[in-house]
């Protein structure tokens, strides 16, 4: 009995030492896991930037692509004549260009297309007996806002963009809009303390200061009549001649209003604008009779039109315009202008496929030589141009010249450095 007994400590102390080393080398090995797993895991983090930047060269790459199709496909894309009632013996309407933008009817700001998949959209006219709704697969796109996550310089209602602060920010607004006002001038007055630069008798300033306005609080319309989906980017409306086609969009609305100007102060030889490809429309010769022929990468005029010098015709010669120029061609025949020079007509401008442009419509001075102005632009799907808002303090309209910074807000797009402009009309 006392032999078993001792046998029996002897197990026990036996099976304790190994029962403690099964322990150990447990610990040791949830030790090893553990430090494996944190291995794993700083490993998985660092390398989350590398697939970024794959995921950013990617998205150049694909921008590059984009912008070099535009260029290709606006020499070469074309469809036949049919496609556009009464338009005499143009060969080709269709455009081939990406379009520039989609505006919040889409609801877009930047490079993205405004579409729900933020592709690219094509301008696509729309014949006398179908409506076209601005969309690749023909649903209406004024309730799909884009996604937030596309690459682009987008400004969606407004996110990112500065608080409203300093100076600028308090001043009183009630003497800066007039409801009655029916014209540029008349419905919005100047800040304290400021004056409306002089116009010259016939600039583009006086024709803009001049220029009806719809009634104060009207909506932005598209092209199709319908309501922009957002309505909160504008404080006024100009009476701008639009086309019923999803034609005349950002840069088209900034050639609008100064092909309106030469034509409505009789310098039509004025009238000319180039292509994405480099051709160069001028309308004193459409007026002539000569109509614009696409022919794959070829485009030239003929001789296929008796002379017109009729309003309906001048609309002819800018639909094809529009259909063929937009931020490209309006970058490669604009110069950079320094913020102290600048006039009513120069553009803040971001050449792409899709890109942007919005004007200077108004400006005025204060005794120091600061300068004050407003903004007003068209945007995708095609719509009535508008005075936008001021997003750092949307009770006062203008943009002073002591809060412009880069990257620039404005309600739906930010701007680069440079990309202040003065197009060479």
């Amino acid at each position: 009995m006392m032999i078993r007994a001792g046998a029996d400590k002897n197990a026990d102390k036996n099976t304790e030492k190994s029962t403690e080393k099964n322990s150990e080398k447990k610990k040791q090995k949830v030790a090893g896991s553990s430090t494996e797993t944190v291995s794993r895991t700083e490993k998985r983090k660092d390398a989350v930037p590398v697939k970024s930047r794959g995921v950013r060269k990617h998205a150049a790459r694909k921008a590059a692509v984009l912008l070099a199709s535009a260029v290709l496909l606006a020499a070469a894309g074309c469809a036949s004549a049919q496609e556009i009632k009464n338009t005499d013996n143009v060969s080709g309407i269709k455009s081939g260009k990406d379009s520039e933008k989609k505006d919040a009817s889409g609801e877009d700001a930047g490079k993205s297309s405004g579409n729900p998949d933020g592709e690219s959209v094509e301008k696509q006219p729309v014949s006398d007996t179908e409506e076209s709704s601005g969309n690749l697969d023909g649903e209406s796109v004024e309730k799909q806002p884009a996604s937030d996550t596309k690459e682009g310089n987008r400004n969606p209602d407004g996110a990112g963009q500065p608080a409203g602060t300093g100076e600028a920010s308090d001043r009183k607004a009630a003497s800066l809009l007039h409801p009655e006002g029916m014209t540029l001038e008349t419905r919005f007055g100047v800040p304290d303390g400021y004056e409306r630069v002089q116009a010259e008798e016939g600039s583009l300033q006086q024709f803009l200061r001049n220029y009806p306005m719809k009634k104060y609080g009207s909506p932005v319309l598209l092209y199709n009549g319908k309501k922009k989906y957002s309505q909160n980017h504008h404080a006024s409306v100009f009476q701008l001649p639009i086309e019923n086609e999803d034609l005349q969009q950002c840069a088209d609305s900034v050639m609008r209003v100064y092909a309106e100007y030469f034509w409505n102060t009789g310098q039509h030889e004025r009238i000319g604008f180039h292509f994405v490809n480099g051709f160069y429309a001028e309308y004193a010769k459409w007026r002539q009779g000569y109509r614009i022929q696409v022919n794959g990468n070829e485009v030239s005029w003929s001789a296929s039109a008796s002379y017109d010098d009729s309003y309906e015709s001048f609309q002819k010669y800018l639909r094809m315009v529009f259909s063929y120029a937009g931020t490209l061609s309006m970058a490669a025949e604009s110069e950079a202008v320094s913020l102290s020079e600048i006039r009513c007509g120069d553009v803040f401008l971001k050449g792409g496929s899709p890109g942007h442009a919005v004007m200077l419509a108004d400006i005025c001075e204060n005794a120091q030589g600061r300068k004050a102005f407003l903004l007003a632009q068209g945007y995708m799907p095609a719509q009535e141009f508008h005075i936008l808002i001021n997003p750092r303090h949307e009770n006062d309209p203008w943009y002073y010249e002591e809060e412009v910074s880069y990257p620039f807000f404005t309600p739906e797009y930010t701007f680069d450095e440079g990309s202040l402009q003065r197009p060479g009309y």
